[in-house]
């Protein structure tokens, strides 16, 4: 049997570790990015770059996605130089974030070409996807997942969430739906806590210890909150993104969503306030404006 060949589109914060990831396993690997840069990155680690997605289409038999948006990865897929027009690829891995719908539209553009579609989203971070412990979140036919199983693993742990696309999207959104409900409510509790004398490090520690911990508490305001460098690396307009999306989905299914419906607003106001590049972390820093505060490490 021939070596598979792999392609990897989409070589930002997470798809550039993750493509680099393949590399160091030894896989064969063909990229694309609409970033010169970052092609010419990955082409001196071994990777043979492309300026088109369906370049890579016609050189890979299996392409992974690491794209923004819904509206990218119909481009990716569907526009002129687009991998439904690819002659070799069979399979699309879609690591991305991009609502159910989004998955089930790129399902059927793939599908009316004879292309598989997985729908795959991944969650852990940039460090995560450097360190290859991410959590890839998988629905297609088992069989297809199967095959797959083994160079999923060099992203991190693969979970089996269905046969249909959209189903792992679910998945995804309800993940980072309580992500960005840890660092708003995180932001608030932190600030009051320092309004009234505390100390933050002790704060973390003792929440820490306790059963307030969560995702925020344990990482994102160590590292990026107490420093006050506001670097996690992830920004609050996809964070917003991805709130949005799974409140459509609760109101598809008929679910109430009013702690939820308060996260995306304070994501909203992080953006409107801080602008577009705003960081995840930037939510604290408008709490702390708004209280008049700074959490910070004490020296």
């Amino acid at each position: 049997m021939s070596e598979t060949i792999y392609g990897f589109i989409g070589l930002g914060n997470m798809g550039g570790p993750m493509a680099g990831r393949l590399l160091d396993a030894g896989y064969p690997l063909h990229v694309a990015d609409s970033n010169p840069a970052v092609r010419q990155q990955l082409a001196a680690r071994g990777a043979v770059a492309h300026d088109s997605a369906r370049a890579v289409g016609d050189a890979a038999d299996v392409v992974f996605l690491s794209l923004p948006d819904g509206k990218v990865v119909e481009q990716v897929l569907g526009g002129e130089q687009g991998l439904a027009r690819a002659g070799r690829a069979k399979c699309v891995v879609d690591l991305s974030t991009i609502g159910p719908a989004a998955a089930r539209r790129a399902f059927d553009t793939l599908a009316a070409q004879g292309i598989e579609y997985v729908d795959a989203p991944i969650s852990g971070g940039p460090t995560g996807a450097e360190r290859g412990t991410l959590a890839v979140m998988v629905a297609c036919p088992p069989a297809r997942y199967e095959a797959l199983a083994q160079v999923l693993s060099t992203f991190g742990k693969p979970f089996y969430l269905g046969a249909e696309a959209g189903q792992a999207q679910v998945m995804k959104l309800a993940n980072n739906l309580l992500s960005a409900t840890a660092v708003a409510i995180t932001s608030e509790a932190m600030a009051l806590g320092v309004k009234a004398g505390l100390d933050p490090s002790v704060m973390i520690d003792v929440i820490n210890a306790g059963s307030g911990r969560n995702s925020a508490t344990m990482e994102k305001f160590p590292k990026a909150v107490l420093t006050g460098t506001f670097n996690v690396g992830f920004a609050a307009r996809l964070a917003h993104k991805d709130v949005r999306l799974c409140l459509e989905e609760a109101e598809r299914y008929g679910v109430p969503m009013v702690v939820g419906s308060s996260v995306r607003e304070m994501l909203v106001m992080t953006t409107a306030i801080c602008g577009r590049d705003a960081d995840y972390a930037d939510v604290a820093r408008v709490v702390e404006d708004w209280a008049g505060v700074k959490v910070r490490a004490r020296q």
